[in-house]
């Protein structure tokens, strides 16, 4: 185990410089690829990044000295790094993937357009409001630069079919959407819980930096590696599967942030110091008068997880296949379908090269994201706050 003094010996000379363009990439030139964040969905990533053609790892950045060497290990030929910046000013990295914990996402996005970076940023694209506003006036200044947000579903098949069926339009008016989410562990496994190992030492992370601008704390091994347990980095499991539904029917009906939200729910199974809950039931009124529900729980997992799109004329139904059923009462004519179009497990990644090189906007562009971002921003401040949030479109302010 190298301590943290080996990897900040080994930067660039430099700080990333503001507003850099993007290199002109054609089809056959190499995408060269940096990660902020090589955790377990960073490393997720990464491997999703190798498998795709033309892309090279060129560089590990983690504020976690083991991070970095099992990045040097998988990739022995890319830098490692444990402050971003200095990664963000080497000028031959096209694109950045950035899995860091949701409240530092709005510091490395904003800092990989400033120094001309494609952005692959994983879910939830941003922790706040201001945060969310503050990336966007970033992005907005160099929009050249491709962002793909990590909402992978809206790059399976299951987003086409609904689409296709969509425009049929064998739904009449939808008026509701109803979604689960449940899992279970096994007694003495806690949902997310992730061992403290020995080397998880103030020697090892630099612990200011994983705190970013959030409130300042003496260092913590526990609170940094179960990270998802906090309000101070974390939006529980809005941030982590939530934002997967609404992605999924926000990009196959374009809708808007709603107009109110509210959220309920608990620490009802997992007393083990999370704050986030473990059970909850989160309403969300949107603009198109679509009620769009998401009830979810870590402690039974009979009713899995998928959701059912409610129309006036037809019902699509989407867990592991994706289907269409007919309202007989007003679609007589109407007959079930099931799904086919293939999905490919490196659909999503792959898309965001492609999107590179052809100038395209990719399957979740950053507009997607920034709505989902409020969305659940709005049923966390919900839940936190016990009353219904509303959202101000003129003010861009939750109220």
């Amino acid at each position: 185990m190298h301590s943290r003094r080996n990897f900040l010996g080994n930067v660039a000379t430099g700080l990333a410089a503001a507003a850099q363009p993007p290199r002109v990439l054609g089809a056959n030139d190499k995408i060269r690829v940096g990660i902020i964040g090589p955790g377990a969905r960073g490393m997720e990533l990464v491997h999703q990044a190798i498998k795709s053609p033309n892309v090279e790892m060129a560089a590990f950045c983690d504020v976690y000295t083991a991070r970095l060497e099992a990045g040097k290990k998988l990739v022995p030929t890319a830098k490692t790094y444990m402050d971003y910046r200095y990664m963000l000013d080497d000028k031959s990295i096209d694109a950045v993937l950035i899995a860091t914990p949701q409240h530092l996402h709005r510091e490395h996005f904003v800092a990989s357009v400033e120094g001309g970076k494609h952005i692959y940023q994983e879910k939830t694209m941003a922790f706040s409001v201001d945060h969310a506003k503050a990336m966007r006036a970033a992005y907005d200044k160099n929009r050249k630069l491709t962002v793909a947000i990590g909402h992978q579903h809206v790059s399976s098949g299951m987003v086409e079919d609904a689409r296709a069926w969509l425009k049929e339009g064998g739904m009449g008016k939808i008026t509701a959407i109803v979604s689960d989410h449940w899992r279970n562990t096994p007694h003495g496994k806690p949902q997310w819980s992730r061992p403290v190992y020995p080397d998880m030492t103030s020697e090892n992370i630099l612990w200011n930096k994983f705190l970013g601008d959030a409130p300042k704390r003496e260092f913590d091994p526990n609170r940094y590696i179960n990270w998802r347990f906090f309000w101070d980095y974390s939006g529980g499991n809005v941030y982590e599967n939530m934002c997967h539904t609404l992605s999924v029917w926000y990009k196959a009906l374009d809708l808007q942030i709603p107009r109110q939200t509210t959220m309920v729910g608990g620490v009802y199974l997992w007393k083990d110091g999370r704050e986030v809950p473990d059970t909850m039931t989160v309403t969300m009124e949107h603009p198109e008068d679509i009620l769009f529900s998401f009830v979810s729980g870590f402690g039974n997992d009979r009713r899995g997880w998928g959701e059912d799109v409610l129309g006036t004329e037809g019902t699509i139904t989407r867990a592991n296949q994706i289907r269409y059923f007919p309202q007989k009462v007003n679609n007589a004519q109407g007959n079930e379908k099931l799904g086919l179009t293939k999905t490919n497990p490196n659909g999503h990644m792959l898309n965001f090269f492609e999107s590179i090189r052809a100038s395209k906007e990719p399957n979740c562009p950053f507009e997607i994201g920034f709505r989902i971002s409020i969305a659940c921003r709005m049923a966390v401040e919900s839940y936190r706050q016990g009353r219904t949030m509303r959202w101000d479109a003129a003010k861009e302010e939750i109220v």
